[in-house]
């Protein structure tokens, strides 16, 4: 599996996980022809579990450097050698850049993360009025309600009609446990796998896998994907979210 880390703050996901990597998106568009197995193997930064993380370069300003052609390319490039592929555009400000991405990448599942408050709702809704303007078909979008606490009246699927996407999964609010394990360096998968907050994402690797399963593509058997079968097998058994 690998992460393309090109959400804002820069390198958060590097952050989480507790790892280092003097390998970047920018690094990666400079050697599009030279890519194949052995650089893939050899330069992207790779979690304990198997994860390769892929993460916008220290200098921002360098993303000014590679065309969006490029960019994309790149993306669609590193299908080749990985069966999942997520790529993190939380706060990515660019948005004829995550346009493009969006219509020119085969992504089996676009998730649009907002928070249960209006002004999350608010900022959301420009979001993918300005992303239609720019041609996106938002059809297949789907919605994850985070943050969510069931004693706010704001409920998950009425912010899924607000926005008029399909409600996808609810996170529950966790701030403190997940800043507690961000502290640590840890996940929260690994440390807690019981916690309300990796029931929710249990389910979105079910929906992950129940895709893949009914493509044509066979399922490596990696370590990440025999934990993301565990997650879905758990889900399979009755697990929820508090509050969907």
């Amino acid at each position: 599996m690998a992460l393309l880390d090109l959400g804002l703050p820069a390198g958060d996901g590097l952050l989480y996980m507790d790892m280092n990597s003097d390998f970047s998106f920018v690094d990666g568009v400079r050697n599009l022809k030279r890519m194949d197995q052995t650089l893939v193997q050899t330069t992207l930064a790779r979690q304990a579990g198997g994860v390769a993380v892929l993460p916008l370069p220290a200098n921002l300003a360098q993303m000014r450097e590679i065309s969006h052609g490029d960019s994309v390319a790149l993306i669609n490039r590193l299908r080749d050698f990985f069966h999942f592929q997520v790529a993190d555009f939380g706060g990515f400000s660019n948005l004829d850049f995550l346009a493009q991405v969006l219509n020119r990448t085969q992504g089996d599942r676009v998730w649009v993360v907002c928070d249960q408050s209006l002004g999350a709702i608010v900022s959301t809704t420009q979001l993918l009025a300005e992303l239609r303007d720019r041609g996106v078909d938002l059809k297949d979008f789907g919605l994850v309600v985070n943050r969510f606490d069931v004693h706010v009246d704001i409920v998950a699927r009425d912010i899924a009609d607000r926005l008029g996407l399909t409600l996808d999964a609810v996170l529950p609010a966790r701030g403190p446990a997940l800043m507690n394990a961000c502290s640590r360096g840890q996940m929260l998968a690994v440390t807690h796998r019981s916690d309300p907050f990796i029931h929710g994402l249990q389910g979105l690797a079910r929906q992950l896998l129940d895709q893949s399963t009914s493509s044509s593509k066979p399922l490596p058997r990696s370590p990440w994907v025999e934990k993301l079968s565990h997650f879905a097998d758990k889900w399979r058994g009755g697990a929820h979210v508090n509050g969907d």
